[in-house]
C-alpha cells in the first residue's frame, strides 16, 4: 500500500478511535449509571417496606387511601431525586471531563509533537511542565532530559566527525603528495623520503589506535574487571615503564608514595592505562632537563594521585577544555607533538568509569601543570588490608 493511501486512511482510523476526553467521559458515565442503578435498586427494594412500617407507626391504616397516596408521593420523590441527581452528575462529569481532557490532550499533543520533532533530528525542542500532577511533570522532565542528552550526543558526533576528518586529512594529504611526486619523478624513494612516509603511516595507525581506545574507554563500565587494586604498585610499574622514554628526553621522573596505601576498587589494566597516558602527556609537554613528579596522598576515604610537571603550562582559558576529544592548547603546534589530543579524554573516561574524578591545574604558560586523580577507597569488608611499606618510598628516574 502506498504512503498516500496510508495517509488517507490514518484520519479514518483516528476518527473511529475515541480520544482521552471521550474515554474519560464514558468511564465517568459508566460509574454514574452503576451508582444510579444501585441507588434505584436499594430504594425500590428496601425503601417501601421501611416507609410502610413508619406509616403504621404513625397510625395510618394498612391498604388505606392515605397509605396509597403516601407511597405514590414517596415514589415520585424518589424518581425526582434520583433522576435529578443523575442529571446533575452527568452534567458535572461532562464539564469536568471536558476540562481535564482538554488539558490532558494539550499536554499529550505537545509531547507527541516534540517526540516527532526529535525523531526528525530537531533536538532543541522542549516541552513545558503541564502541571497536571507529579506523574505528568515527571514525564515532561524526563522527555526534556532525553532531548538534551540526544542534543549533546548529536553535537559530540558532529564535532567528532569534524575532528576525525581534520586529523586524518593532513597525513593523507602528505602521503598523497609524496606518492604523486614519486610517480612524476620529482621525488625518489630515498631513505629520508621512506622515513617520512613511514612516519605519516605510523601517525595514522597511532590515531586509529587512540580513537579505538577512546571508544573502549567510554564504554569501559561494561567491560571492566573490578578488583581491589594496589595503586602504589601501579604507580611503581608505570614509572618503571616510562623510565626509558624519560631518560631519552633527559627529563627527571620521580614518585613519592606514603608508607601505607589503601586499595581502590577498579580494573588494574585500565588504571595503568590512565597513569601511562598522564605520564606520556607530561613528558610530551616538558622540555629537556625538566622534572615530572608523581605523588600519592590519602585523605580519609579518598586516594589522590597527582602528576606534576615543569613544562609548558596551560593558560587559564584552556583549563576547562583539556579533557575534551582532540582539544589542543596550541593547535598550531599539533604536528610537533605526537599526540592526537585523545589521551586526556581517555584518562577522564576511565577515571569516571571507576567512580573517580580528574582535574587539571596550572598557573599559566611556563609554570607547568598538575593533573589530580581522586578515587574512592575500597570499602568492601573483604578488601585486602593496607599494604605496609617503609616510612616512605621514593622512585627517581634521572637522565
Amino acid at each position: 500500500m502506498s504512503a498516500a493511501a496510508n495517509a488517507q486512511r490514518a484520519p479514518v482510523r483516528a476518527w473511529w478511535r475515541p480520544g482521552i476526553g471521550m474515554r474519560l467521559l464514558v468511564a465517568q458515565t459508566t460509574v454514574l449509571l452503576a451508582g444510579a442503578l444501585t441507588t434505584w435498586m436499594v430504594a425500590a427494594i428496601v425503601g417501601p417496606p421501611l416507609f410502610r412500617d413508619h406509616l403504621r407507626q404513625a397510625g395510618v391504616a394498612a391498604h388505606s387511601a392515605e397509605q396509597h397516596h403516601a407511597e405514590e408521593a414517596y415514589q415520585y420523590a424518589m424518581v425526582a431525586a434520583v433522576g435529578g441527581a443523575l442529571a446533575v452528575s452527568v452534567l458535572a462529569a461532562f464539564a469536568v471531563s471536558w476540562y481535564i481532557s482538554r488539558r490532558l490532550q494539550r499536554s499529550v499533543t505537545e509531547v507527541a509533537s516534540a517526540a516527532t520533532a526529535v525523531a526528525d533530528g530537531r533536538y532543541t525542542v522542549r516541552v513545558a511542565p503541564p502541571h497536571l500532577g507529579q506523574d505528568f511533570d515527571a514525564l515532561a522532565a524526563a522527555f526534556n532530559q532525553m532531548a538534551g542528552r540526544l542534543q549533546a550526543v548529536d553535537a559530540t558526533r558532529r564535532h567528532l566527525f569534524a575532528d576525525l576528518a581534520h586529523e586524518i586529512r593532513t597525513p593523507v594529504a602528505v602521503l598523497e603528495a609524496y606518492m604523486e611526486a614519486v610517480e612524476d619523478g620529482v621525488e625518489s624513494l630515498t631513505p629520508t623520503t621512506v622515513a617520512m612516509l613511514r612516519d605519516q603511516t605510523r601517525r595514522l595507525v597511532r590515531f586509529a589506535q587512540d580513537a579505538a581506545a577512546l571508544a573502549q574507554a567510554e564504554e569501559s563500565s561494561a567491560s571492566m574487571t573490578t578488583t581491589d587494586t594496589d595503586i602504589a604498585e601501579l604507580v611503581t610499574t608505570a614509572v618503571s615503564a616510562a623510565a626509558k622514554r624519560y631518560r631519552a628526553k633527559q627529563v627527571t621522573l620521580s614518585a613519592h608514595l606514603p608508607p601505607r596505601v589503601p586499595t581502590v576498587s577498579g580494573d588494574p589494566q585500565r588504571l595503568a592505562q590512565v597513569l601511562a597516558n598522564l605520564l606520556d602527556n607530561a613528558l610530551r609537554h616538558t622540555p629537556p632537563r625538566g622534572h615530572v613528579d608523581v605523588r600519592v596522598h590519602i585523605d580519609r576515604h579518598q586516594l589522590e594521585v597527582s602528576i606534576s610537571d615543569t613544562g609548558e603550562g596551560i593558560p587559564a582559558q584552556h583549563l576547562p577544555y583539556v579533557f575534551e576529544r582532540f582539544y589542543r592548547v596550541e593547535p598550531e603546534r599539533a604536528h610537533d607533538n605526537s599526540g592526537a589530543g585523545i589521551g586526556l579524554a581517555i584518562a577522564k573516561a576511565l577515571v569516571e568509569a571507576h567512580g573517580g574524578s580528574i582535574t587539571a591545574r596550572s598557573q599559566g604558560p611556563g609554570t607547568g601543570a598538575t593533573f589530580i586523580i581522586t578515587f574512592p577507597v575500597a570499602t568492601s569488608e573483604h578488601r585486602r588490608p593496607d599494604l605496609p611499606r617503609p616510612a616512605s618510598q621514593d622512585l627517581h628516574v634521572r637522565p
